[in-house]
């Protein structure tokens, strides 16, 4: 046999019995591990930065919120896997419905306004609204919504949800409805801050154990004083027995309506009042998982 042939022969034998390693995933998502590095779409930093909203693949910019579907896009590859089931309990346009849709994943949404849960119900087939996204006209903060949740999950086939978003009105900034039960019509931000804890509530007793939930979320400004919503609902989300894994600073300049049309009005409020324009809001990542110790250093 010529040298050749067998050489080739050789390298034949060596590639058939290469060994494949087996896929290597976490059990929150389908990250292959083995093949990270092919991963340079997920995120992994803590400051993410969009330049427009996606308007394609079912969603498009009805809605003034800034939970944008690339926000979900990231939060559904990093932290589930296919057919897991997303919990949304402020659903609003459905972006956490029509992402979980195309990833591959089902979700459970709760909005307060009929109006809204008839418009989004429209963006969906009468069967994926059975499949794929179900969703629930109510109140997030109340015992009755949760036990429709309870009902449809086992409907789906499982007992809870394994990934939770949150993203609540930021206080009053904006009015969403006329409802009592609205977190955007609370009295005082005392009165927010608890309501939203009932909702937190709900959706950490509806979460898998050590799955992850995401709370998007901004600031405000209101009687001549910068009010950290974020950091103070971060801290209820802790009395509920979620872990803090990681605060990520997003852009919101260019992904909402609210401000576009009057830059220059706030611009001149900034000079005259000595505050500073938000072009920010945080993503929040937690699990709930029990808390080990931090050993004292300084001890």
């Amino acid at each position: 046999m010529p040298s050749n042939s067998k050489k080739n022969l050789k390298e034949t034998k060596k590639t058939s019995l290469e060994v494949v390693k087996p896929i290597k995933t976490k059990p929150y998502n389908d990250i292959d591990l083995n093949n990270w590095k092919l991963y340079e779409n997920v995120k992994t930093g803590t400051w993410w930065e969009f330049s427009s909203r996606e308007k394609k693949n079912g969603h498009s910019y009805d809605y003034h919120g800034n939970y944008i579907p690339q926000i979900a896009t990231q939060l559904f590859e990093r932290y589930t896997k296919k057919n897991d089931i997303v919990l949304d309990l402020f659903f609003g346009s459905g972006t956490s419905g029509i992402e979980a849709k195309n990833m591959q994943r089902r979700c459970i949404g709760v909005e307060l306004k009929q109006e809204m849960v008839d418009y989004v119900s429209s963006k969906f087939t009468p069967k994926e609204l059975v499949v794929d996204v179900n969703i629930i006209q109510g109140d997030s903060a109340s015992l009755d919504t949760k036990n429709k949740i309870q009902d449809r999950l086992e409907i789906m086939g499982e007992k809870f949800a394994q990934f939770l978003i949150l993203h609540p009105p930021y206080d009053d900034i904006i009015k969403f409805s006329d409802k009592k039960e609205d977190l955007s019509n609370c009295a005082t931000t005392e009165e927010f801050y608890e309501l939203f804890k009932k909702v937190a509530k709900n959706g950490y007793d509806l979460l898998e154990q050590n799955r992850f939930a995401a709370l998007i979320i901004g600031d405000k400004y209101a009687n001549s004083r910068y009010i950290s919503l974020g950091f103070e609902c971060q801290r209820r989300m802790e009395e509920l027995g979620f872990v803090t894994k990681a605060v990520i600073v997003k852009n919101i300049t260019g992904n909402e309506k609210a401000k576009g049309k009057t830059a220059n009005l706030w611009r001149y409020r900034a000079l005259s009042g000595g505050f500073n324009i938000f072009e920010h809001e945080y993503i929040m990542i937690f699990q709930k998982t029990k808390l080990k110790k931090v050993r004292n250093t300084n001890s």
